[in-house]
């Protein structure tokens, strides 16, 4: 159980079309810098096409990338993909003053998207041998965390709208003819604006944290 907390969780929306290694380098550079003091964040965004192989992922997984670039980060987990459509969400938590472990994290954002989902009335549930969300047995949102100095960054990626096609180039988090599906081939009329929106009162719902709005460091924030 998650213990309420008087900090605050800053919300912020980074843009769409964001390049990965930029986002990645801000991520590790807040974590390096932050204080006992620095407010938690949830970043929002869509990434440029790219393919990112976790820290013990496996090049055998990737089948045939050309001509989307590849960046190898320091997140868990194998292979996947970002792209136009889909919501990523990067938590950067104070994993030591929220009380949370990893394991209980991950588990809370599987739990957000399960959520968001169930209040379109749509069924998801996590896997026990594969991190993730799935709906029918098909993977609707991967999660990858990495914890530095106490701290987490990283999160979760939710497909809304995105070409599935990318995922047929690669094993999708290391599993082979592994089966991707998105909101809209579910029937939800939902944008990654509006995901985000939900995703994050599901979330600091369950971190039981107050949700405010930070500036967006993007001219392209969702109206």
């Amino acid at each position: 159980m998650v213990k309420a907390s008087s900090a605050p969780l800053r919300v912020r929306w980074r843009g769409r079309g964001c390049d990965y290694q930029a986002i990645w380098d801000e991520m590790r550079r807040l974590t390096d810098a932050r204080g006992p003091q620095t407010d938690d964040e949830l970043w929002l965004l869509e990434h440029a096409p790219v393919f990112t192989l976790g820290q013990a992922g496996l090049p055998d997984h990737l089948l045939d990338p050309d001509p989307i670039p590849v960046v190898h980060c320091d997140r868990g987990g194998q292979v996947t993909y970002h792209g136009p459509g889909q919501l990523v969400a990067y938590l950067l938590l104070d994993l030591k003053r929220a009380r949370i472990g990893i394991k209980q994290l991950v588990h809370l954002l599987e739990q957000a998207v399960i959520d968001l989902l169930a209040a379109h009335q749509v069924s998801a549930q996590p896997r026990a041998d594969a991190p993730g969300v799935y709906v029918d047995g098909a993977k609707i949102a991967s999660v990858g965390l990495r914890v530095r100095r106490g701290c987490s960054y990283h999160g979760l990626a939710l497909n809304i709208d995105l070409d599935l096609a990318p995922f047929a180039r690669i094993n999708p988090c290391g599993y082979p003819g592994l089966a991707v599906t998105r909101t809209r081939d579910l029937g939800l009329v939902l944008d990654v604006g509006a995901a985000g929106e939900e995703l994050a009162d599901h979330l600091s719902l369950l971190l039981h944290r107050q949700r405010v709005i930070a500036p967006s460091l993007d001219d392209d924030a969702p109206s």
